[in-house]
């Protein structure tokens, strides 16, 4: 039983780091970003390129890192950009056009099949107790919750992190005050891309495997986890991520795998009719960065 417990933690860890990219931009900007899964993607996929293409693994994920904080770049000028003052379903779309976009360019350049990701980390396990952790499980929990709280000192305690809470709070107000947004909102798009990138390549580094469609089932349960632990929480978000998946890996082993979904979304049904503004929300306004 606390096998499980530990490698639901390990599975959360990856869902922690894609429900706080979607809570920078739902909290921030309001923008419900459909690319996040194809970011995911991007950073699974193009690490395994550049494996492959023979560089040192961590210039590859550097790489892959990049090119996700490139592709966001590219979603934040041609989709948030020029329809933020459009009805909120035109970036939304437009967002889901990226993921259907970068998913087809992965399948046409390396087929749909599922490829081996070579085993980075060496083979080690830590044994507490009867508990068995993988050097690569490790890996993931610490750096995620480790990003999160430096993001969390940026935004309570630097300038910077003033002026996004800023924008967070009214849009107009912070320009009102000469903040400058234009400057500041793409740079929120990059964080949330390097992010999700980074669960991208945690995500590889413990499966060993990536496909064009890695993005997809981890993208909605990251969504369910941002619900979960308040829209607009970053610390929501992690508690949000935690949850999900302890409640998929408990699910496997007493229930089956088939009916995971059903555990995860109906949990995700659960918190909305109980406490609609999830764990750490604050009814009845969204809670802000």
């Amino acid at each position: 039983m606390l096998q499980q417990v530990v490698n639901g933690l390990m599975l959360g860890a990856i869902y922690v780091l894609v429900a706080v990219s979607f809570t920078l931009a739902i909290g921030i900007l309001n923008f419900l970003n459909f690319s996040i899964p194809g970011l995911f993607m991007v950073g699974g996929m193009v690490t395994w390129v550049l494996l492959k293409a023979g560089l040192p693994w961590p210039l590859a994920m550097l790489g892959a890192v990049v090119a996700a904080a490139a592709v966001a770049l590219l979603v934040e000028r041609l989709s948030y950009r020029v329809s933020r003052n459009s009805d909120p379903e035109v970036p939304l779309v437009s967002s889901l056009g990226f993921l259907v976009l970068l998913e087809n360019l992965a399948l046409v350049t390396v087929g749909s099949d599922q490829q081996a990701f070579p085993a980075l980390i060496p083979d080690f396990n830590l044994r507490l107790e009867g508990v068995v952790i993988g050097g690569a499980q490790l890996v993931s929990f610490v750096l995620a919750l480790g990003l999160v709280a430096g993001l969390s000192v940026v935004l309570q305690r630097t300038s910077l992190g003033r002026q996004i809470r800023s924008i967070a709070e009214n849009r107009d107000t912070a320009v009102i005050l000469g903040i400058d947004v234009g400057r500041i909102v793409p740079q929120i798009f990059i964080v949330g891309a390097v992010f999700t990138a980074l669960g991208g390549v945690l995500f590889a580094l413990n499966y060993l495997q990536v496909s064009p469609f890695m993005g997809e089932g981890v993208g909605f349960k990251g969504v369910a986890a941002m619900i979960v632990g308040g829209m607009g929480s970053l610390w929501g978000a992690v508690a949000g991520g935690l949850l999900i998946g302890l409640a998929e890996v408990m699910s496997i082993r007493f229930l089956g795998a088939d009916v995971v979904n059903i555990t995860v979304y109906g949990l995700l049904l659960v918190m909305l009719v109980l406490r609609p503004q999830g764990l750490f929300g604050r009814p009845p306004a969204r809670e802000k960065l």
